[in-house]
């Protein structure tokens, strides 16, 4: 396991991409993305609350942001723009985190909150990502959805994580490469309650399993929907 890149590093990095971010974004690039969108139609369009480019170059990583008033006010301009182009509302979803930013004083959840209240957009809710985050930094995943509100969550994801060791202390690594833990089952049974009913999908990107494995994750999550259908039912 690699070691990890120290704060001050993604510090300086994190405050160049916000100049490119203040340059606008890539125009042809958003034109074929929304050419793309408008022929194929999909139910829902979603991008991450991160970045992947500088200077021209594409990072094969999604990055974080320091969760400042700019930073806010940058990512509310380009979500507009790109919302504008793609006619159509986005879907923005939570990161994985592995460290926090020396100045980042806006949590999270609120951040997605005001970004949602300022552009309309809405959330997709990674309930791996909100325990591999909240494990990471020592906050709390049940506050963490609690915090989302409630109406603009319109798709889930689910997926399995790593633990690894770094220098000395354990890290939650996001890599899609096993079944989902039981810890972040029982997350989603939170947020199943929370949200309702939302679309939902379980990513597995690294040693796929065989069709049988898939299908019983699946198998799961939709048992897990429909016992508190029949919950609400009762109640």
């Amino acid at each position: 396991m690699p070691r990890l890149p120290d704060q001050d590093l993604l510090c300086t990095v994190a405050h160049r991409k916000a100049q490119q971010f203040a340059d606008g974004i890539d125009r042809r690039h958003l034109e074929r993305v929304a050419g793309l969108v408008h022929q194929v139609e999909p139910m829902l369009v979603s991008e991450h609350l991160a970045w992947s480019t500088a200077g021209g170059a594409y990072l094969n990583h999604l990055l974080p942001l320091p969760y400042t008033e700019e930073s806010l006010a940058l990512v509310c301009r380009n979500v507009s723009q790109a919302q504008d182009a793609l006619g159509r509302a986005l879907l923005i979803e939570n990161p994985s985190s592995y460290l926090r930013f020396r100045h980042s004083p806006i949590p999270e959840p609120q951040f997605l909150a005001e970004l949602c209240r300022r552009t309309g957009c809405g959330i997709l809710c990674d309930v791996n990502n909100v325990f591999v985050t909240s494990e990471n930094l020592g906050e709390g995943a049940s506050a963490y959805l609690a915090a989302l509100p409630e109406a603009a969550v319109g798709e889930i994801h689910l997926a399995g994580h790593s633990r690894n060791d770094v220098d000395g202390r354990s890290i939650l690594i996001d890599d899609h490469g096993s079944r989902v833990s039981g810890e972040v089952w029982a997350l989603y049974g939170q947020a199943v309650a929370r949200f309702g009913a939302r679309p939902a999908l379980i990513e597995w990107d690294t040693d796929i399993p065989g069709l049988a494995v898939l299908l019983d994750e699946a198998r799961i999550a939709r048992e897990m929907v429909q016992e508190e259908a029949r919950d609400d039912a009762a109640a």
